[in-house]
């Protein structure tokens, strides 16, 4: 640490901080009783009725502690995380209660927050259609009363649920357009069924399940959904984890399960946004990928330069075409050459060489950067640079990455308060301008993430975002300076 508190660096800046990731932690009772008003009794009956222990909002992941060892190995039930939020009593309320937060904002140094919550993050993945719809109702209204009244300093994301298109449009309107809420959430995937086997094994089916990415290869069009963000003025935002599938399903290791496990979310969604053409189609959309930080961008962002120059659509045709092979050639080097590799094989060799110029490709439609019609390095820039931003922790000395290069990513600032990873709240800004005073990081560098870069994030989709708060002459100032561009 530097000996300055996150309230003195603050003070030693000429812009002001966002914290573009906050946490709220629901106080369950109050979002129950929300969730009777929406969704009546029935509905909160049978929520009830699916959850051991429904008023810890952790229920699903009871199941886990009620097993053996022999049965979670069995099963391979994967380890769910505990204690999520903070043992800080201080901190642990503050998460909890509005006017405790924004009586300690000046104390963290942050001008303004953005807030997620904490079990609000699972509720779109919930099964059961109407209690999903029912809870992301709930927590949209509990959490417009409890933080619109310190909307000068603060805002809470709304919860999105992404299962179709016309229940996330649903959400959305009513979220935005009802309640005025100005940033969302939504979930990086959803969790489907395989379909072949839901028909032949449906007991199986909840076990067997693929990951939809909302783009690419998705059974639904939701372009009407990104429109509708376009329409409304908002950036959706991902918040979503990776543990419980792909490597990540140790049954004993909860620290084995979380590490990287939102970078790999974060990128699942990005790349088939990318390469599905959403961002060519909607070129004012930007989005944002929280909590992963930027390495796994800067390396994605490298890996499709790469990939395009090695196999665009000229390169495959031209260079990379088995049809293209000279047979006679090959066949002098293997006589000149072959030794033992062709000694008494040439019937085998002329077979192999038949198979190496054969291929079942469809020439006129092997070019897998169609969606997004790449034509040279630029357009992978101009995708991908301006419309995607990454959320990173305060305490990630990778937050460089972005800044390195030629090719800057636009990273942005994130506190993650009221959870484990942040035993001291107070602390954050003076972590994360550490690399300010390890010459790391420039001063235009840490002004970008932790300022122009949130506004550009947001108030570039929605020009009057920051009205009426505390940033508000310098996001006017930084807008009209960018054109709601990043620098």
């Amino acid at each position: 640490m530097s000996g300055r508190t996150s309230e003195q660096v603050r003070a030693g800046l000429n812009h002001p901080v966002i914290d573009s990731d906050g946490h709220t932690i629901e106080f369950m009772p109050l979002l129950h009783d929300f969730l009777k008003d929406v969704g009546g009794s029935a509905i909160y009956e049978r929520y009830v009725q699916s959850r051991p222990q429904p008023m810890l909002g952790r229920g699903t992941r009871d199941r886990w502690y009620q097993m053996t060892p022999q049965e979670r190995q069995h099963q391979r039930v994967t380890r769910p995380s505990f204690w999520v939020g903070t043992g800080n009593t201080y901190d642990r309320a503050t998460a909890m209660l509005p006017e405790l937060r924004r009586a300690r904002m000046d104390e963290l140094g942050f001008d303004f927050s953005i807030l997620y919550p904490t079990g609000g993050l699972e509720f779109p993945g919930e099964k059961d259609e109407e209690i999903r719809r029912a809870f992301c109702r709930a927590i949209n209204i509990m959490n417009t009363e409890l933080y619109g009244p310190h909307g000068d300093r603060m805002t809470h994301a709304a919860v999105i649920p992404m299962q179709t298109p016309e229940e996330a449009i649903a959400e959305l309107d009513h979220a935005v357009g009802t309640l005025g809420m100005k940033a969302i959430y939504i979930p990086a995937q959803v969790h489907r069924p395989v379909p072949l086997i839901e028909e032949a094994v449906p007991e199986l089916a909840a076990r067997t399940t693929y990951l939809d990415l909302l783009a690419l290869d998705s059974p639904h069009d939701y372009d009407p959904f990104w429109a509708r963000c376009v329409e409304l003025g908002v950036a959706p935002t991902c918040h979503s984890g990776g543990q419980g599938w792909g490597s990540r399903t140790s049954i004993s290791n909860y620290m084995y399960n979380h590490i990287g496990h939102f970078a790999a979310a974060g990128e699942g969604l990005c790349k088939a946004l990318f390469f599905a053409g959403v961002t060519r189609r909607f070129p004012t959309l930007k989005f944002g990928f929280l909590e992963g930080g930027t390495a796994w961008a800067r390396t994605l962002y490298d890996d499709i330069c790469g990939h395009w120059e090695k196999r665009n659509v000229k390169t495959l045709k031209n260079t990379l075409n088995p049809a293209n092979m000279d047979m006679p050639r090959m066949l002098e080097l293997f006589e000149s050459y072959g030794g033992r590799v062709a000694k008494g094989r040439e019937n085998d060799l002329g077979e192999l060489l038949g198979k190496m110029t054969h291929h079942l490709e469809d020439l006129d439609n092997v070019d897998d950067f169609h969606a997004c019609a790449i034509e040279a390095q630029s357009d992978i820039h101009d995708l991908f640079v301006p419309r995607f931003y990454f959320g990173c922790e305060a305490d990630d000395p990778s937050n460089v990455w972005a800044f390195r290069g030629k090719t800057k990513l636009n990273a942005i600032f994130s506190s993650d308060i009221g959870h484990w990873d942040v035993p001291d709240i107070r602390e954050c800004l003076e972590e994360a301008y550490e690399l300010v005073e390890d010459g790391e990081l420039t001063e235009q560098d840490f002004e970008a993430f932790v300022c122009t870069n949130p506004i550009s994030l947001h108030g570039g989709m929605n020009s009057s975002f920051f009205e009426g708060t505390a940033v508000e002459a310098d996001a006017a100032r930084i807008l009209k300076e960018n054109g709601g561009n990043s620098l």
